[in-house]
């Protein structure tokens, strides 16, 4: 056991601790990440710190950038099972210990410190996010320090890689748990080792129970590393069934024993409170009625004809208004689902996949759009925003370019397929099935990864010299133009003017 104990330490230690050779990168990145964050907590203090009873309304109605939710800080400051727990059977569990640390800080100061609390999450993860994608260019791609601290740098100037950062979703979490698990995937592809049982077991636990789709990225990586042994009796049920039955069982349990009694509760009091509000609407309505009834008795012929007439017109303008309004909504927020029931509800068959991969999968997600800057599709921001710049599209198209020729040159690496296999998995979920095709820039972090690692193994094969150079001296100038271009819609436009 105590031979377990440490070799469980030291895997702990080489993955969290930061190397000598990584330190100036984790410094400067560390930095811009607070620096970051504190954007976010500074504008959000003064409406999220005061103590409240109703945290969920406060939250969801006062935070808004794009498309992202502050579930986090409402689990945070008071804890329920507040995510969808098919989507994130366990992630409601994880963030109970940060809320026991919240009320300990609110019994210290007074005040709600969830913003910060979350913020220390999130920063931790794109930390890690920062210096395990770094290792993979550097130890798993192999390319030099050099392009690896450059490559690290193009890909936090990715515009939802730096929000997804910032805002207190579980998507940087499943970011860091995703390069996490690539990370230690290629390493064990190179060194010919295998995934242990619990290893499996661990890795589908954490980022399954963060975002469930992500789980199936696992058993990818178990497929890459250990081949079809995956597909022996004992590997595939206490590796594979165990777990995703473990893991179902608890979003089934946290379904029937807290969301579904809350939300029948919560269902009462609105129709209890709907009744009331319709009886009070009733009196009311009753007694102006016996009030215009007295007071339309003493009109003439002509007053009362008149007043028919305006009340058609009234009727008909607020019904063409009202049937308007519906069909905008319908048409900005989302498309036609292949069914309404469960997950095939959050499905669309309708919306262009052509203007969205050019405008939000390979747009958005990396650089954001002027017009409607940050908007929510559920509110107003239409489906589809061009850019007004020329430069813009360039851009798209050359790191589009660099993408394609970076699988390319990576063709015979396992490891990279392994890479574009969970990239593949979430263009089948987005593309194909159209699962949140309508936002699909807010879920980049889950796949964005792909990119910058197709274009470290062009780097890598990138020769003579001139070519190579070349080569870095157009990423270097692509990642200068992201992180002005990013930072200054977000910060400068978006969040403080």
């Amino acid at each position: 056991m105590k031979n377990k104990g440490n070799s469980f330490f030291r895997i702990f230690s080489s993955i969290f601790c930061v190397k000598r050779e990584e330190r100036l990168l984790a410094l400067v990145m560390l930095v811009l990440l607070i620096a970051l964050d504190a954007l976010v907590v500074c504008k959000y203090y003064d409406v999220f710190t005061p103590l409240n009873s109703h945290y969920w309304h406060l939250f969801i109605s006062k935070f808004h950038i794009s498309g992202f939710d502050p579930i986090t800080y409402s689990v945070v400051s008071d804890w329920t099972a507040g995510y969808n727990v098919y989507r994130h059977p366990l992630l409601a569990f994880y963030m109970y210990i940060p809320y026991l640390i919240n009320q300990g800080l609110i019994w210290l100061t007074g005040i709600n410190c969830a913003v910060f609390v979350v913020s220390a999450i999130q920063t931790f993860s794109a930390f890690y996010s920062a210096l395990f994608i770094y290792r993979i260019f550097r130890e798993v791609v192999g390319v030099s320090r050099t392009d690896s601290t450059l490559l690290t740098f193009f890909y936090f100037g990715f515009a939802f890689v730096m929000i997804s950062a910032m805002v207190p979703d579980h998507f940087i979490i499943s970011m860091m748990l995703l390069l996490l698990a690539l990370y230690v995937s290629g390493k064990l592809i190179l060194r010919r080792r295998k995934l242990t049982i619990w290893q499996s077991m661990l890795y589908f636990f954490i980022t399954a129970g963060t975002s469930l789709n992500n789980g199936l990225k696992i058993y990818l990586s178990e497929l890459f590393v250990n081949g079809w042994r995956i597909f022996r009796p004992k590997y595939l049920f206490l590796a594979i069934l165990l777990p995703a039955g473990l893991t179902w069982g608890a979003a089934r349990l946290s379904y029937d024993y807290i969301v579904w009694p809350r939300d029948m509760a919560a269902k009462q009091a609105r129709a209890k409170a709907k009744a009331d509000k319709q009886r009070k609407q009733k009196q009311e309505q009753a007694k102006k009625a016996h009030e215009d009834s007295i007071r339309i008795a003493s009109f003439t012929i002509v007053q009362r004809d008149s007043l028919r007439r305006d009340s058609v017109v009234r009727d008909s303008a607020a019904r063409v208004k009202a049937a308007a309004d519906k069909a905008k909504k319908k048409r900005v927020s989302k498309g036609v689902p292949i069914s309404h029931k469960q997950f095939l509800d959050w499905t669309d068959v309708t919306t262009s996949r052509t203007e969205s991969i050019v405008e939000n999968l390979f747009g958005e997600s990396i650089q954001i759009h002027q017009d409607y800057l940050l908007g929510d599709v559920m509110r107003s921001r239409p489906i589809i925003v061009n850019y007004r710049y020329a430069i813009n599209y360039v851009v798209e198209g050359v790191i589009a370019f660099f993408f394609i020729l970076g699988i390319w040159a990576g063709r015979r690496s396992r490891f990279l397929w392994l890479v574009m296999s969970y990239f593949a998995l979430d263009m089948v979920l987005h593309v194909g099935l159209g699962f949140g095709i309508n936002e699909v820039y807010i879920m980049s972090a889950h796949w964005i990864y792909a990119i910058p690692i197709a274009t470290a193994y062009l780097l890598k094969a990138a020769k003579p010299r001139r070519t190579s150079l070349l080569l870095k001296g157009m990423i270097a100038a692509l990642a200068i133009f992201l992180w002005i271009w990013n930072v200054n819609l977000i910060v400068l436009q978006y969040l403080y003017f």
